[in-house]
């Protein structure tokens, strides 16, 4: 066959491929005028059958190799924060972050009792503090910045690297003191209840009791239920009435693949549902939790859930699959930590506290 020829019959199988791989991912995102618009013309179908978010994939893995040759030549120039703030965040970050190769498959597994894993020791270390309760802490995808609000008003943004540097023996002694926090931002006049980074853009999301509206995507209510929404159409489409009784359901975090939603309640248990149906999947049992809004989240792998005992103020890890209890760890803040957030990228989380203060946790190695 002529070169040329090949050359063409393989752009086109490729081309055919990057427009499949578009119209899935408008289609499972819900974005379906848009999926029907491309599917029409580019002549697709629109049931095009393509693994989820394999799109999103591909994308972070060609921005990661380009990331690596922009480092062996020109480095990452800065973008200003489009919401008018003024921080500064490396360019490299607002694109597509590197999406974990693992997670779980909770259908997989039905009983996988005496099988736990080991979660691997870590050390912490104060890194900053608030003027009054810390109350709430988010990663940025690509896990190299975690933003924290408080009940002082105030929102905080480290930058991980520094945070890593700080943690390092005799970082002081060389270049004076490190300062992992690049920006404080006062926008809210009342506490801050919960944080999160645009998953793409540069930008920072909070919500306050000063009335600040966000649209959300799940959320977890005063009466023990939890909802999932469609962000497109603003409908309800899981109701999972009483995930925790009739007391108050504290938080809600999907799993990577948006299959699952764990769940944490002052019913002090921590439950797994299966979002398609809202059937329990898994119950984590032996924090407890009754008086903080106190979070459950998963490790960077999904292999572990973390959450907090009030009473002993500790840290309490469960193995994901199995359910058991595979370490208790004191806090090391002054009461119970009432929010806890892990790298998305790294074993490594951020517990805040009523005590004002912002503890950073990594793996020991």
């Amino acid at each position: 066959m002529d070169i040329s020829l090949e050359q063409t019959l393989q752009d086109g199988k490729l081309l055919r491929q990057v427009n499949a791989f578009i119209v899935s991912h408008l289609r499972d995102n819900n974005l379906n005028q848009a999926a029907i618009a491309v599917a029409s013309a580019t002549m697709t179908p629109l049931n095009v059958e393509v693994p989820s978010n394999k799109l999103v994939d591909l994308v972070s893995k060609g921005l990661a190799v380009e990331r690596e040759e922009a480092l062996r030549g020109v480095s990452p120039t800065s973008t200003v924060d489009p919401t008018g703030g003024g921080t500064v965040i490396s360019a490299g970050y607002g694109l597509v972050p590197t999406l974990p190769t693992h997670s779980l498959d909770f259908s997989a597994v039905q009983d996988s009792k005496g099988s736990s894993k080991s979660f691997p020791k870590h050390e912490t270390r104060h890194i900053s503090e608030h003027k009054n309760a810390a109350r709430c802490a988010r990663f940025s995808p690509d896990g190299r910045f975690v933003a924290t609000g408080s009940a002082d008003t105030s929102i905080k943004l480290f930058e991980i690297s520094k945070v890593k540097q700080m943690m390092m023996p005799d970082s002081n002694a060389r270049d004076g003191p490190v300062r992992p926090v690049i920006r404080t931002f006062y926008d809210h006049l009342q506490p801050v209840n919960d944080l999160d980074f645009h998953p793409q853009a540069t930008v920072l999301i909070s919500g306050a009791k000063d009335h600040t509206i966000k649209i959300l995507i799940m959320c977890a209510s005063k009466d023990g239920s939890v909802r999932v929404w469609d962000g497109g159409s603003a409908q309800c489409v899981r109701s999972i009435i009483g995930a925790h009784g009739s007391v108050e359901a504290t938080s809600a975090n999907f799993t990577k693949d948006q299959r699952y939603v764990l769940s944490c309640g002052k019913d002090s248990t921590v439950k797994l549902w299966e979002v398609g149906s809202g059937r329990l999947v898994k119950q984590y049992i032996g924090a407890i939790h009754t008086q903080l809004r106190c979070q459950a989240v998963f490790n960077e792998t999904e292999e572990f859930v973390l959450s907090v005992d009030e009473p002993n103020n500790e840290v309490v890890i469960w193995d994901a699959l199995t359910d058991d209890k595979v370490a208790r760890w004191p806090s090391n803040h002054i009461g119970p930590p009432r929010w806890l957030e892990h790298s998305p990228t790294e074993a490594a989380f951020v517990s805040c506290g009523n005590d004002r203060s912002v503890r950073f946790w990594k793996e020991i190695l």
